[in-house]
């Protein structure tokens, strides 16, 4: 059963250095910003990740002991990766495409969420005072 164990803690190891390698690789040889994107997000999300499942897979079943601290981190890096990369896409969306290169908008108020105008209170109080 100990072998079967540290064959699945290893398993997850290597993955994670697999993908941590890859993730570099693709940093360096990835020719734009979103391009380069994809690679580090991956590395972190799931070579991080495994590193850190390998450690509680090792405390909870060589140890006997539940390690909370591995699981907060696993959560944390799960949820802030794919935020941080939308961030950095976002940015790099609003810094490079200009409004010429967008597509055109179906709705009457361009690129906007809503299908009508929004109404400020400033608005609002003006339509009471007329």
């Amino acid at each position: 059963m100990d072998l079967l164990i540290e064959i699945l803690i290893s398993l997850c190891l290597v993955t994670a250095g697999v993908f941590g390698l890859v993730g570099s690789y693709g940093l360096i040889k990835l020719k734009g910003t979103m391009q380069r994107l994809h690679a580090p997000t991956k590395a972190t999300t799931v070579g991080v990740g495994g590193v850190l499942v390998a450690s509680m897979l090792y405390f909870f079943l060589i140890k006997g002991s539940l390690s909370f601290h591995e699981l907060m981190i696993t959560l944390f890096l799960f949820l802030t990766a794919p935020v941080s990369a939308h961030f950095i896409a976002k940015t790099f969306i609003q810094a490079e495409v200009t409004e010429k290169d967008l597509p055109d908008p179906e709705h009457e108020f361009g690129w906007a969420v809503f299908d009508d105008a929004p109404s400020y209170p400033d608005d609002e109080e003006q339509d009471k005072n007329s």
